[in-house]
């Protein structure tokens, strides 16, 4: 089980309890966009240092289902004033923009829509700023409507590889005590024409087969990491592309 502590425009604060099996309805109506992704697995700190050959200097942790606003690993370029080429940040998952009063924000930023990043003020800074980062990850999970109800399926790369998904990220500070709060959002781009996640999500029968804007994660594939973490933004957005079909390994989750 995790906790998510949220907030309603009509509820005050409230805490959710949601089950790692899928949220629960209230979150469904208020919380979150439940059209993108949502849930996903970090991998262990060891798998992370073997595969990227990155390590947090002060902290490891198991594999794990990291949701909105909880901590989750993700990858940046380093500081210039370092030695190193990448590192290993720990931050919340949901971004927080540098014009926030607080970093308990009261709407979703955990998912950003590629197309719409140079105009959302939450994000069109760390796109401008070059502030990419990946998101290592075992598996993801999407909500398949097929059968009429919702049935959870898992997704992971079908070469049994970590997922190193492309995201935004951001060093909040906040003006009254200097406390630095570091955060990333996932980005997410139209799926409507692709063989498995345009499957995924409940489809909106006033729209047309064309018109869902079914969504899916963007995969950086780990040769293409240096050109997304480094490269101009007409070079990072060459990269902004669905994986073919034959990268998922994807399923219904076991009851």
């Amino acid at each position: 089980m995790t906790r998510l502590t949220v907030r309603a425009a009509t509820r005050g604060r409230v805490t959710v309890t949601c089950c790692s099996r899928g949220p629960c309805p209230w979150c469904l109506a208020h919380c979150y966009d439940w059209t993108m992704c949502n849930r996903y697995v970090s991998p262990e700190a060891g798998d992370i240092e073997r595969y990227w050959q990155l390590r947090h200097p002060n902290k490891s942790w198991r594999l794990s289902p990291v949701f909105p606003r909880s901590q989750g690993p993700f990858i940046r370029g380093a500081s210039p004033s370092t030695t190193v080429e990448h590192e290993l940040v720990i931050g919340q998952w949901g971004l927080v923009p540098w014009f926030a009063k607080t970093a308990k924000l009261s709407y979703s930023t955990n998912n950003a829509r590629f197309e719409e990043i140079t105009a959302k003020a939450s994000y069109k800074h760390s796109w401008q700023h070059g502030k990419r980062c990946i998101i290592p990850a075992v598996s993801f999970d999407e909500p398949n409507w097929e059968s009429g109800k919702n049935v959870w399926w898992q997704i992971r790369r079908a070469d049994g590889a970590l997922w190193g998904l492309a995201g935004l990220w951001n060093t909040w500070t906040d003006k009254a005590t200097g406390e630095l709060a570091e955060s990333y959002t996932m980005l997410t781009i139209n799926a409507d024409q692709h063989p498995l996640m345009s499957r995924m999500h409940k489809p909106d029968p006033r729209l047309g087969p064309d018109e869902q804007d079914k969504r899916s994660v963007v995969p950086i594939d780990r040769s293409d990491v240096d050109q997304w973490l480094h490269g101009t933004i007409a070079d990072a957005a060459k990269l902004i592309k669905l994986a073919p079909v034959d990268t998922f390994e994807a399923g219904p989750m076991a009851a």
